[in-house]
């Protein structure tokens, strides 16, 4: 289907991989596009792998992201980069750890917000400040300072 774009977002149970694409999912909505989710749990109860496509364009039928076809592949533990890699398209935009400032993250919890922000500097038509109005909305507001600014370090590395 022409202009549609795939992402997945991977990860360990409790780091936050659904929690991340329901913001996703949201901005893209809120930013005029048609947007679907689907998501795998897995083990995630036990810590084991989770992931999340979300597909956004002018027109998505599925939900699924075919095999070999995601334009951009987060993945929010590095054990699970090889688990994942064969979900990228060849051209796709992997996105790890080494892309934020791990040594600025203040909290484990907010690393998803941190990988969102690297994600969210490869749409610069979507601006910020609706990125951190749908952060607020999903998040508790003792939380925001914190996620705002892990969010911001994400987006500048």
């Amino acid at each position: 289907m022409a202009n549609v774009t795939n992402i997945t977002v991977s990860g360990l149970g409790g780091q936050g991989v659904l929690k991340v694409t329901d913001i996703l999912a949201e901005v893209l909505f809120r930013a005029g596009y048609d947007v679907k989710k689907s998501e795998v749990h897995g083990m995630s109860q036990r810590g084991g792998s989770v992931s999340s496509e979300v597909r956004f364009g002018d027109e998505v039928a599925s939900p699924m992201v075919p095999e070999g076809e995601s334009d951009f592949l987060v993945v929010l533990d590095p054990t699970q980069i090889e688990v994942n890699l064969h979900k990228l398209k060849q051209g796709g935009t992997l996105i790890t750890t080494d892309d934020v400032p791990m040594d600025k993250l203040k909290s484990p919890k907010a690393l998803n917000i941190m990988m969102l922000g690297a994600l969210s500097d490869k749409f610069p038509a979507i601006g910020e400040e609706l990125w951190l109005e749908v952060i607020k909305a999903f998040l508790p507001q003792k939380l925001h300072e914190m996620n705002i600014e892990m969010f911001r370090l994400g987006r500048k590395k």
